[in-house]
């Protein structure tokens, strides 16, 4: 898709730290409202699911209804006679898949209809194709499957016997935790948890699949067009010339939307019909068959002295992962960058189930390790009488604490002390369940967090025309986050141009490889390439080469030779909540937030950014949770049982940043996306122990937890 960006509107409601700072041209560091944002408000934007094409089949898939065994028989003579259906995919009849397909690696995952064998509830197990969706659905419906059931387990827990240390997993030791802890003045040890949430994002998962003149034409609901038409020319057997992906615009996306079950359903149908083929998931679908986030425990013990310096941390962390492939949520990762300490240890398990395969979820690992660490330095900080800001900056580090690398940047110090500024932390009595408004109680609390950061090899291409504007274009995604308004203004910048003289184009895998939108690593590794190609280009240009000149960049050498750093986002959240015993409601009052994310792009959209993780981390830390039956299906697979916070749940949110450009990187950006959801449950918790006394070591906080602690 090409946009030329619209005049910037004024936003009066933009605070100084979102105005601060404005590049020499204007372009980076100014607000400027999404470029495709019109589009998208009045419709004319289109997603996966919205593209008009002629002769287009529907597709709607048939989910298990057993946790695991075997297909016994599939009725598709019955269903074949039923009006408008083409056809019905099964394990019997499906194409045959490469291996060796996936975002990262191999996906087993994706090897969908190779076999009878079923591996969780809502496992696909076959689709009916038809000439409406309506056609496709009834169809659906009504398709017999039969199974030979076999045991199952679907149950998590820490200490499941099946659990095991993976491979991957980080593993840090560092100095000797027990001797450490066995001298400390205070020991804090407590075991937290968090559930299955689900990614919910507002578009559901969509793929359109056709073969025109020669080439598969893929339109997508995804977070990496090239990563997608890499992995479908994989699995089909394809050369990659042959294959090309489009997501023009994707609602939402959290993680879940890689190579989804959808995309390979509507490849097949469209190779076996040879017409154009649409799969789009049902909201149920989409809770049984996209990633998810999976359960944790976490153990954590921390012992200090008695002036709050960190003799011990100690964290093991475990989840659950599905029998099909292992995933490993590293609730960890943040635990050996946060602070220093004599000693540190880390382990992480997963525990293989019955269950759907989990996946990256915003801030995976992070989000619910900082839940358990920085709930267990809440504790240690009362049981040492000391205010939790001040213990915090008492073990700030002056390197990566089991790494001894230097930081790119680290200004976490500047993030608590400022947002403990704005917040009015200085006026809190520190005593719990202090404070009464009417019949709440009222109570504050805070985390801090962090978030990996640094570049991912990119390309791009910028093409300057004879009309005096110029053509960037990069497979990058933009998810709802503003990507591309960032990455316009990233481009005028390079090539010291006005903003509305650059067309943006993303999204289309024939512009080449690109990192995805994910790991916070977007933007930033987005912008490396387009700067890399202004330079090569105004370089030419100087040269004297008529137009139109096009110039490329390949990052991929220049990422991999950067020095050897810490890098990464932080994060201070402070919240206040009010809490009726009686209820058992916790409504949060307020929250805010300070953060140290490399360079501001866009504050208007930054301020986006934070607001939606911040909101992310109030429903984590009081809404959601995904319930599993004992038959492993889920009970609370749509929007009204799986709770999400919504408007009247969420405060006034304010936001605000420290100046913290990376001067390894060229943009000097890093990632925003996630540190807004890291350390928020982890405040919010801290916050009601604060409120009542009662510690909250398992979320989400609801009602029935709260009253039966009060009781």
């Amino acid at each position: 898709m090409t946009t030329t960006n619209p005049r910037p509107a004024s936003n009066s409601r933009l605070s100084a730290a979102d105005t601060a700072t404005p590049s020499d041209t204007g372009a980076v560091g100014t607000a400027r409202p999404r470029i495709e944002g019109r589009a998208k408000v009045t419709g004319e934007a289109r997603y996966a699911a919205d593209f008009p094409i002629d002769e287009l089949a529907h597709g709607s898939l048939v989910l298990s209804t057993i946790a695991h065994g075997r297909i016994a028989s599939i009725g598709e003579a019955e269903v074949l006679e039923m009006p408008g259906v083409l056809a019905v995919l099964h394990h019997g009849n499906a194409p045959r898949l490469e291996p060796g397909a996936g975002v990262f690696g191999p996906d087993p995952g994706l090897q969908l209809l190779q076999d009878d064998r079923v591996r969780y509830v809502g496992h696909p197990v076959a689709m009916v194709v038809a000439k409406t969706p309506e056609q496709a659905r009834a169809a659906a419906d009504a398709l017999q499957v039969t199974y030979e059931q076999e045991s199952h387990d679907s149950g998590f827990r820490g200490d499941h016997p099946a659990g095991y240390a993976p491979e991957s997993a980080g593993t840090i030791d560092k100095g000797d935790v027990d001797a450490e802890a066995a001298a400390a003045a205070a020991v804090v040890r407590a075991t937290y948890t968090t559930p299955e949430e689900h990614h919910s994002a507002m578009e559901p998962h969509a793929s359109m699949a056709r073969w025109e003149n020669g080439r598969l034409e893929i339109v997508d609901s995804n977070q990496g067009s090239y990563q997608v038409a890499r992995i479908v020319a994989t699995l089909f057997g394809l050369d990659l010339a042959s294959v090309r992906v489009r997501a023009e615009h994707v609602g939402g996306g959290f993680g879940s939307k890689a190579a989804g079950p959808q995309l390979v359903f509507a490849v097949m149908a469209a190779t076996l019909l040879r017409r154009p083929v649409r799969v789009a998931l049902t909201r149920p679908q989409v809770f049984a068959i996209t990633s998810l986030r999976p359960a944790t425990e976490h153990r954590v013990r921390l012992a200090a002295d008695a002036d709050g310096a960190l003799r011990a941390v100690d964290h093991e962390s475990c989840s659950f992962t599905s029998t099909i492939k292992e995933f490993v949520e590293l609730g960890t990762e943040l635990t050996g960058v946060m602070y220093a300490a004599n000693a540190i240890r880390t382990r992480t398990r997963v525990v293989p189930l019955n269950l759907p395969s989990p996946g990256w979820m915003r801030a995976p690992g992070a989000a619910p390790g900082s839940f358990a660490l920085e709930s267990a330095v809440d504790e240690l900080a009362a049981e040492l009488g000391m205010d939790p800001v001040r213990l915090r900056l008492r073990n700030e580090p002056e390197a990566g604490p089991a790494s001894g690398l230097p930081f790119s940047s680290r200004r976490l110090v500047d993030c608590l002390e400022q947002g403990a500024s704005r917040f009015g932390w200085a006026d809190r009595d520190p005593s719990p369940g202090g404070r009464r408004d009417g019949r709440w109680l009222l109570g504050t609390g805070m985390a801090a967090g962090s978030f990996g950061a640094g570049p991912m090899p990119s390309t791009a291409a910028i093409t300057a025309e004879a009309d005096g504007g110029f053509a960037v274009r990069i497979t990058a995604a933009d998810i709802g986050t503003g990507a591309r308004t960032a990455l316009a203004q990233v481009a005028a910048e390079a090539l010291d141009a006005p903003l509305e003289a650059v067309r943006i184009e993303i999204a289309d895998s024939d512009f080449g490889p690109a990192f995805l939108a994910g790991g916070s690593r977007g933007t930033e590794s987005w912008s490396f390439a387009i700067i890399e190609a202004a330079r090569s280009l105004r370089e030419e240009l100087a040269a004297g080469k008529p137009l139109p000149v096009t110039a490329r960049a390949d990052t991929t050498e220049l990422v991999r030779a950067r020095a050897k750093l810490e890098r990464h986002s932080f994060s201070a959240q402070f919240a206040e909540v009010a809490v009726d015993v009686a209820t058992g409601e916790v409504r949060v009052r307020r929250l805010l937030g300070t953060f140290a994310v490399g360079r501001i792009v866009n504050p208007l959209t930054a301020r986006s950014q934070f607001v939606g993780g911040m909101t992310m981390g109030l429903s984590m830390a009081l809404h959601e949770e995904g319930v599993r039956e004992e038959s492993g299906r889920q009970a609370n697979a749509n929007l009204a049982g799986y709770h999400i916070a919504s408007h009247a749940d969420v405060p006034e949110i304010e936001v605000s940043w420290v100046d913290d450009p990376d001067e390894d990187n060229p943009s000097g950006v890093k990632g925003i996306g996630e540190i807004g959801i890291v350390g928020t449950a982890a405040a919010i918790a801290n916050a009601v122990w604060h409120a009542t006394g009662v510690r909250h070591r398992d979320l989400p906080i609801s009602l029935d937890r709260v009253l039966s602690a009060a009781g």
